[in-house]
């Protein structure tokens, strides 16, 4: 998945989240509405019976009375037991317990400590009580906040999630406008270095200088045709990546200094790969300049370039001072560096041109401290 595509599934994944944390709200608060507007509705149908029983002696209007309150209650659970502690009446426990003795004797001891049980003096002097527990909707609404304070957390999380990711794109945009602007500038004094040139050719200056000029010309016009693709998908092209590895190695490798011992093993065919020759000679670039920083200018530097059935590797080895393997996701991290000067961009632009614009892989496969390191990229075959 590229950049812009993360892009666009953190959007519509941010958009999902705030409806549903929506959608739970109101649900919620919808069912508790309803369920609790049922329980007024019966209190108030007992309230209307009690009124009736009240103005008459008809002993049908007191037992429709007692029916109804006995009915009205379908979901606390109670058990009225005697004096002697013997059980008279259980209503709303679930068969699983009333079933099992010694489950049921536990459930007694636990709505004991819910809730304090009511006296009931019947006639004759005897004496009951009545244990009753929480009702479902009472341990829901005892929960209910709880579940309110996380979903409104998680409702900050997403808005924060969203203005973070919408300040951090605008800083790409003013980067990328930066970088844009910097290619636009060089464009200037690098056209009249190219004139200049061709004027030297024709006062006979010695060739073999004007050639090494004609080659850092170009290379500043590689330098400027990579600021101008910051912020743009690139065009990739099918080319022969062993072509291209080799020509970025042979030119990093006459302008380094002889104090580094290069090596270069790669194959003597044509290997085609989806590639964007400039900001793939950036990543080797990167890789390279890593390493010569690594060997603290005295070392041997390897590049090796190998196939499998679908992939083709490049690996850049050095013999310099390794990373700590908690630290081999860190190094790629922007603003990440050893160093004591520069801006630790160079792996975090390498890993961002070969994984999100090339859908290949970059990491440091294997390293030692005091020993050396090994980077590797992977990029599929055409």
């Amino acid at each position: 998945m590229n950049f812009v595509a993360r892009k666009n599934f953190s959007q519509v994944f941010i958009i999902v989240a705030a409806l549903s944390i929506i959608a739970l709200i109101l649900w919620n608060t919808s069912l508790f509405f309803e369920r609790l507007k049922n329980v007024e509705r019966d209190k108030m149908e007992i309230w209307a019976q009690s009124q009736k029983s009240f103005s008459t002696e008809d002993q049908n209007d007191y037992l429709e009375l007692n029916l109804l309150i006995s009915r009205s209650n379908n979901n606390i659970p109670i058990v009225v037991v005697d004096q002697n502690g013997e059980v008279n009446l259980k209503a709303n426990i679930s068969e699983k317990i009333t079933d099992d003795p010694e489950r049921f004797k536990a459930y007694i001891k636990e709505i004991r400590t819910q809730n304090e049980p009511i006296k009931i003096n019947i006639l004759g002097g005897g004496t009951q009580y009545l244990y009753y527990g929480n009702s479902p909707i009472l341990i829901k609404l005892k929960y209910y906040p709880i579940a309110i304070v996380l979903v409104v957390f998680l409702l900050i999380g997403v808005v924060y999630f969203f203005f973070n990711t919408s300040k951090i794109s605008e800083q790409n945009k003013l980067w990328a406008g930066m970088a844009k602007e910097t290619a636009h500038q060089i464009g200037t004094p690098l056209s009249s270095l190219v004139g200049w040139v061709e004027y030297l050719k024709l006062e006979n200056i010695d060739p073999s200088h004007l050639v090494e000029m004609e080659k850092d010309i170009t290379r500043l016009q590689t330098i400027t045709e990579r600021f101008s693709k910051i912020g743009s998908i690139p065009n990739l092209k099918e080319r022969d990546i062993v072509h291209e590895t080799r020509e970025a190695y042979e030119y990093l490798k006459a302008r380094t200094s002889n104090l580094i011992e290069f090596s270069i093993d790669v194959p003597d065919k044509e290997i085609k790969v989806a590639l964007n020759r400039q900001l793939y000679g950036w990543t080797f670039e990167n890789l390279v300049k890593n390493a010569v920083d690594a060997v603290k200018g005295r070392g041997k530097l390897h590049v090796q370039l190998a196939e499998d059935d679908r992939h083709v590797k490049l690996e850049v080895h050095d013999n310099g001072i390794g990373i700590p393997k908690h630290k081999f996701n860190t190094v790629f991290t922007p603003g990440y560096t050893s160093k004591t000067i520069g801006w630790g961009l160079g792996l975090s632009l390498a890993r961002r041109i070969i994984e999100d614009y090339h859908e290949g892989k970059i990491k440091v496969k294997a390293s030692e401290i005091g020993k050396g390191t090994v980077f590797e990229v992977s990029l599929k075959k055409l």
